[in-house]
């Protein structure tokens, strides 16, 4: 509920840990929505203006040569100067730190580590959509973002940072005791069989996990069951690497169970 890339798609959460008694954006302000601008909006945004600033911010097309010379400005930034995108993925902070580095430079370096690299297709929409910027460089998972010709700084968003995180949400029961399509018994096979089965990869915990999708999609090809060595990443983090895998690849998450990741690949057609 703080991120802007990694709320699950089309899942409504059920409950929330605690009651939302304060607000993240301080005092007085438990209602403010995440709005990317200094008050919450009294009517819908409008859309077409939005996108007319930004293409003036933009201003003219960025030639090849000049995204060369950026590239090579600031693709090996010094780290202080470099953003780190983890298991968050693109936050309301984030937003403030971008704009914070663009006051002195054209370009910005992120670097993103985590979950979230499972789908950088994501993350790269999510940081234009928010920020007005361009993605001008992309390798692997990390990113160069380009402010635009016309930026400027004393008329960028003010963008309230968040004091602390909001209250996690609660979401439904990931995993079914019975799969759709299988009865109980397949179900302790499959979980079983994928639990005896050599694992596929090994994830490291905020490791880069950008070819991850397309390998499990591979080994559909030949198994119907594969098994994630998710260990020392954390349960919390598998059960995320789990949403996202059965929304990207697409499949079943079968089980989580110390560390270990079980997918099955569904009942595809014709079978």
């Amino acid at each position: 509920m703080y991120s802007y890339s990694e709320i699950s798609p089309g899942v409504e959460p059920i409950g929330f840990r605690e009651p939302p008694k304060f607000s993240p954006f301080g005092p007085g302000r438990l209602d403010r929505k995440w709005t990317g601008t200094t008050a919450p909006a009294e009517h819908k945004p409008d859309l077409e203006k939005l996108a007319e600033e930004r293409e003036r911010v933009l201003g003219d097309p960025i030639s090849e040569e000049e995204v060369a010379e950026l590239v090579e400005k600031y693709r090996h930034s010094n780290i202080s100067r470099q953003i780190n995108l983890g298991r968050g993925g693109v936050t309301h902070n984030t937003l403030e730190d971008i704009h914070n580095h663009w006051k002195r430079a054209e370009a910005v370096r992120i670097k993103c580590l985590g979950v979230p690299t499972l789908d950088m297709d994501n993350i790269c929409f999510h940081l234009e959509d928010k920020t007005g910027g361009k993605i001008i460089y992309r390798h692997i998972n990390i990113l160069l973002i380009y402010r635009g010709r016309n930026y400027d700084p004393s008329k960028r968003p003010q963008i309230p940072l968040m004091l602390w995180k909001p209250h996690s949400p609660i979401y439904p029961k990931l995993v079914k005791n019975v799969a759709d399509g299988l009865t109980f018994e397949e179900t302790k096979e499959k979980q079983n069989r994928g639990l005896n089965s050599p694992p596929l990869m090994k994830l490291t915990r905020n490791g880069v996990y950008v070819y991850v999708v397309e390998r499990v999609r591979t080994a559909f090809e030949t198994d119907d069951v594969v098994r994630l060595d998710c260990t020392h990443v954390g349960m919390s983090d598998c059960k995320k690497i789990g949403v996202k895998l059965r929304d990207l690849v697409p499949c079943v998450p079968l089980l989580f169970k110390d560390e270990q990741i079980i997918l099955w690949k569904g009942n595809q057609e014709g079978e």
